[in-house]
């Protein structure tokens, strides 16, 4: 087995995971603020540690996977009031809408995902912890934290204190002590049609309260990786790892693990800009293997580009491995000389989960296996796929020609009559066609099927 290793914010390191044997590996990351419906964007963390526990368990790993969902933040809020709809309805509508969303990526879902509206206690418990400690404070209803009570403030992000803005505005800027501190506990606001009661006051959480809390109280302190997008590293883990630190006297993560953004004009993908493309819209035209496909095909760490180029390259990828599938033989093994790229394959996601060089493995046998005529096996290539949440696809059928090349199919229906009728030179002239559209066709037991030439 090999050692893995992952890229540790905090330490600017590859750090080895704990072992197997050493009990649950707990996995959180960010999910989405549930205001409206998520973009390709958002699925990339989604499908990034999905895809991550899938290695793991692969590899021995007891793995406990928290995604959170935020339905209590400013957003929802506001998306509320712009709809005419309580805030809480258009948050349960959009838990709703995410779920069916993200289900159409048929990797399953995380082991547990807990709501921050469902956590309310344990929120309220970790600030009173602050408070009573001097790491918080309250002035009229709200609830702030001392950013420097904690000296380490800055490690996760590496940033320097007189470069920091909490992005809050100007909201209770004349009730903070110092313009760092940032806001653990809100004071209800007129138009705010879901509150709490608390030691403070009527109100509702703050953002990064919420995370530390739903992961404390699914994976203890210290657990191994706390993920989720780079857009997050400031504030919002910032925020999370120095409260825990205030709170608990350590960590709440043993490594941070945080994947690159979607990019649409050189810039990346938000609501807020407008340059979004909905996951549910792409589904429609784009079946979930080449989405799936389309995410892994970078590094997690860094950007990834987005246009239809992209996509149809993720398409034809999908497309390539279902065309070895139909001449693999079904559940069978493949010769031992074959297994090089295999272990190259599960070397490269070891080391700091590199998907781009584990595809180039696994395509790597795909040619060897269609260099070899027979004696080939579909057993080690349905491994790799099942690790890389794909092991659903099936070989490709003349059928599935009809949705890239309805030409084709009609050709080869065509040809089909003609060999019917005896009339054995127009079905040349129709196999000759396809072969110039890029298909061969192979007539088997089942009848004629369209191969990719």
């Amino acid at each position: 087995m090999n050692e893995i290793v992952i890229h540790d914010t905090r330490s600017g390191e590859l750090r080895a995971l704990r072992g197997p044997q050493e009990g649950t590996l707990g996995i959180y990351a960010c999910g989405p603020t549930v205001y409206g419906r998520i973009h390709v964007g958002n699925a990339r963390p989604f499908v990034v540690f999905s895809v991550l526990r899938s290695f793991l368990v692969h590899e021995g790993y007891e793995v406990s996977l928290v995604v959170n969902i935020t339905d209590v933040n400013d957003k929802i809020y506001d998306a509320a009031l712009a709809a005419g709809e309580p805030s809480a309805g258009l948050a349960e509508r959009m838990i709703d809408a995410y779920r069916a969303d993200t289900d159409g990526l048929g990797l399953g879902r995380p082991d547990h995902e807990p709501l921050a509206s469902q956590t309310m206690d344990a929120i309220i418990d970790y600030i009173r912890t602050l408070v009573e400690g001097g790491h918080a404070y309250a002035v009229d209803g709200d609830v702030y934290f001392r950013v420097r009570s904690d000296p380490q403030y800055g490690s996760l992000s590496h940033r320097r204190l007189q470069d920091m803005d909490q992005g809050e505005g100007v909201e209770g800027a004349e009730r903070k002590q110092d313009p760092l501190d940032f806001a653990l506990w809100k004071a209800r606001k007129e138009g705010e049609d879901t509150w709490w009661d608390s030691p403070w006051g009527a109100g509702r959480p703050g953002w990064h309260i919420e995370c530390s809390a739903m992961a404390e109280e699914l994976l203890g302190d210290g657990f191994e990786i706390h993920g989720g997008g780079s857009d997050l590293l400031f504030p919002h883990h910032e925020n999370e790892a120095s409260q825990t630190r205030a709170a608990r006297g350590q960590e709440l993560a043993r490594l941070w693990m945080h994947n690159g953004m979607v990019q649409l004009t050189g810039e990346k993908m938000a609501k807020s800009a407008g340059n979004i493309a909905p996951l549910h819209e792409l589904l429609d035209r784009y079946d979930a293997p080449t989405l799936v496909m389309y995410l892994i095909s970078g590094h997690y760490r860094q950007p990834l580009a987005f246009s239809e180029s992209q996509l149809e390259d993720a398409a034809r990828r999908v497309r390539r491995i279902r065309e070895a599938l139909r001449r693999l033989a079904p559940g069978q093994a493949s010769p031992e000389d074959m297994s090089g790229h295999k272990r190259e394959f599960f070397a490269a996601l070891a080391n700091d989960f590199n998907t781009p060089a584990a595809l180039a493995a696994m395509e790597g046998w795909i040619r060897e296996a269609n260099r070899r005529a027979e004696g080939v096996g579909d057993a080690e290539l349905r491994e790799m796929l099942g690790v890389l949440g794909l092991g659903e696809l099936t070989p490709l059928r003349s059928a599935d020609v009809a949705g890239q090349d309805p030409a084709a199919l009609a050709l080869l229906q065509e040809r089909e009559r003609a060999r019917a009728e005896r009339d054995f030179e127009a079905a040349d002239r129709f196999r000759a066609q396809l072969r110039e559209r890029g298909w061969e066709v192979r007539d088997g037991p089942e009848g004629p099927e369209l191969i990719r030439a």
